[in-house]
């Protein structure tokens, strides 16, 4: 009867593990593939050197409410959080990087990534264990929660980058 319980449960463990080799990875969805165009989603010209342009970017993430965790005259870099719901957490960071581009003009890139973060339950367990007869384990009610990071993305909008580049334009404008 021993060998029969160890025949069924080898039996169990090929069955799961070849089913982790026939799975395939998921389809991604919303996937957009790298252009690599001229449309300049990502950055924008100015007629001013890079220092004031990133000046601007400054102010303009500090009007509307992110927190800055580096700044200086070449990028800055701001994060803002947001939580749709009580289970969810998005923080967005915003990276923007001023460079020179001629005489007296800067390219500044700008570029958004935000994470998602939601509330993970993990359930306790206590086992007890007595020799000669086996284990028993037990769930606990209760658990602890934990945000847990179930995603990256980069913002592609060009909506939101359009509204940051003209919202820098007016920190420009004297």
């Amino acid at each position: 009867m021993e060998r029969g319980a160890r025949a069924v449960a080898l039996l169990g463990l090929v069955v799961a593990v070849s089913g982790c080799f026939q799975r395939q990875a998921a389809p991604l969805k919303n996937f957009e593939p790298e252009a690599f165009d001229s449309t300049a989603n990502y950055s924008r010209h100015y007629e001013t050197a890079p220092a004031q342009a990133c000046e601007a970017a400054r102010r303009a993430l500090l009007s509307q409410g992110y927190v800055l965790s580096a700044a200086s005259g070449e990028q800055v870099t701001g994060r803002k959080f947001f939580q749709p719901n009580a289970e969810v957490h998005v923080p967005l960071e915003m990276r923007v990087v001023c460079a020179p581009e001629g005489e007296d003009s800067a390219i500044v890139f700008a570029v958004a990534v935000q994470e998602v973060h939601a509330v993970r339950k993990s359930n306790n367990s206590a086992s007890l264990g007595v020799g000669g007869l086996g284990s028993l384990s037990l769930p606990i009610e209760g658990g602890n929660d934990g945000m847990v990071k179930v995603g990256t993305q980069t913002v592609s909008d060009p909506r939101f980058y359009g509204s940051f580049f003209d919202l820098l334009g007016e920190h420009l404008e004297p």
